[in-house]
């Protein structure tokens, strides 16, 4: 990870975004009455290769260039999947997944057909250690792709995989790349696609201001409902509710603040949607600091902090305090955490620390949400005699602290605002957690052998009462720990023009191609 990556499962806001959602003219083409769908981009494009992408805005227009086996629906609708590059898609046995790829899916450029080849070296590619995927834990449970035939193959698992239908086939990970394509510029690439079999190909790219889509002359699957997608690059929320109401997109993410305000009125012909999320804001606690050591004082700062004073203060009272990872539509959802708020508690285990004078520091992304939640934190953990510095920083400053290919900064930190994009799987959730994670996106430094045995006998198990079972001891592991305070899986609110139905995914990402027009 280097220093200007920014993951799927990272926060984006930027408050010099402002100006740029004002200078945006209102009276451009209105989405739902023409051929131009316009919706705000939250951030923009560094890589679009599948396996090296870091997110947000690249995630969407990875559904818009690349194709993948199946496919989610939107989350409004339940947790579910449906064919989309394979024409037959089936489970041959536990361990063995059959596809067969529409006879009618081609490159651009005149690569010529997607082939099963071409299914084979996109997921081992993702898979292969010496690439160093960041999203390589996919494909843990793959052993190999077989080909079978020009179109056909079976994917090979290592063990039964319940999760693999719906946390690697059909997101990026899983999209499929051109194998000759690739390999003619050298193994991957970063934002000019050598080939892409998607319904829609790449028209303009203005950094930092906006990103058009057309449609790929190439694709004979069923037409998008608009012939251009216009990206508008607005980073921050609050900056978005603004080029929202002059016009200028027609669908925009937005923040809580501006939900509370919409509730009492709405812009003119705009629908809501307000759903919970799966994002997850957690407080993270280095254990490996030297600060930290005794976990009683760990302890005592799971007992400070009363989540229910973010919720109302950072949240706008919209969002419900977490109980763990695993958000509470999914399996494994915790009913209540084993530390519940009370400051007395948290003052008598620093009195048996012996800790009468301890100032930690608080490492924080510059957002308002951000901000607000550390300044809650910095008094209810003041108010047990705990001295809270906050430290803020640029995006891309703060994902790199706990990367340990960045420098030594991941070994000395204290405690870590975090926040990161859920999935559809707790399992998803739960990945960046294991020991691997560490100096990569565990900055906890949570080092559980047993959180890793039961992550591996979750995936392998395909009874879902018995998954509950062991994905809540999992988090029950995490919160023992004293590494972690849960605090909310956020609140996901947005608007959108009358006569405009988006598809959303389960962690708020958009799959443009199946807007449609009502």
């Amino acid at each position: 990870m280097n220093a200007i990556s920014i993951n799927r499962r990272h926060f984006l806001t930027g408050v010099a975004a402002g100006a740029a959602a004002l200078a945006l003219r209102p009276g451009l083409s209105y989405a739902v009455e023409g051929d131009t769908l316009i919706v705000r981009g939250a951030s923009d494009i560094e890589v679009l290769d599948p396996a090296f992408q870091n997110g947000l805005l690249e995630e969407e227009i990875g559904r818009c260039l690349f194709v993948s086996l199946n496919r989610l629906n939107d989350v409004r609708d339940g947790v579910d999947w449906t064919p989309h590059a394979a024409s037959e898609l089936r489970q041959k046995s536990p361990t063995e997944i059959e596809f067969k790829l529409h006879d009618w899916l081609t490159w651009t450029g005149d690569f010529g057909p997607v082939t099963a080849e071409d299914v084979k070296y996109s997921f081992e590619r993702v898979a292969d250690p010496k690439n160093a995927s960041a999203w390589a834990y996919g494909f843990d449970a793959m052993k190999e792709v077989e080909v079978t035939g020009e179109r056909t193959g079976i994917i090979h698992l290592k063990a039964p995989s319940a999760p693999f239908w719906v946390t690697t086939l059909p997101y990026y990970m899983g999209h499929i790349v051109c194998k000759k394509a690739v390999e003619a510029v050298g193994g991957r690439f970063t934002t000019e696609v050598p080939a892409s079999a998607g319904p829609y190909v790449i028209e303009k790219w203005v950094p930092q201001q906006s990103l058009t889509l057309a449609l790929n002359p190439t694709w004979k699957g069923a037409a998008p409902a608009f012939a251009k997608v216009r990206f508008q690059i607005v980073t921050d929320d609050d900056a978005a509710a603004l080029a929202y109401e002059s016009r200028a997109i027609d669908y925009a993410k937005i923040s809580l603040n501006t939900l509370a305000t919409y509730k009492t009125k709405l812009p003119e012909n705009t629908s809501l949607i307000q759903m919970d999320g799966t994002r997850l804001s957690w407080l993270a606690i280095n254990v490996k600091n030297p600060k930290f050591a005794d976990e009683k004082v760990r302890r005592a700062i799971q007992y400070a902090l009363d989540v229910s004073q973010i919720m109302e203060g950072s949240y706008s009272g919209l969002a419900a305090p977490a109980t763990g990872v695993v958000p509470p539509a999914l399996v494994g959802h915790r009913d209540a955490i084993l530390y519940p708020a009370d400051a007395a508690k948290a003052q008598a285990l620093l009195e048996e620390a012996g800790i009468s004078d301890l100032t930690v520091e608080l490492a924080a992304q510059n957002d308002k949400t951000s901000q607000l939640t550390c300044q809650i934190i910095q008094a209810l953990l003041g108010a047990v005699g705990i001295t809270v510095d906050i430290k803020n920083h640029d995006d891309a400053v703060y994902w790199t602290l706990g990367d340990k290919n960045s420098g030594e900064t991941w070994r000395t930190l204290e405690l870590v605002l975090m926040n990161f994009a859920g999935g559809v799987d707790p399992s998803e959730n739960l990945t960046w957690f294991r020991p691997a994670q560490v100096g990569v996106y565990n900055w906890a430094q949570f080092d559980s052998p047993e959180f890793e045995k039961l992550f591996q006998d979750g995936m392998a198990e395909t009874d879902q009462e018995k998954r509950g079972a062991i994905y809540r001891k999992m988090q029950d592991l995490m919160e023992e720990s004293g590494a972690f305070v849960f605090l909310t899986h956020e609140t996901f609110a947005a608007v959108v023009r009358d006569g405009l139905k988006p598809c959303i995914m389960a962690d708020g990402y958009l799959d443009i191609p199946r807007f449609a027009k009502t």
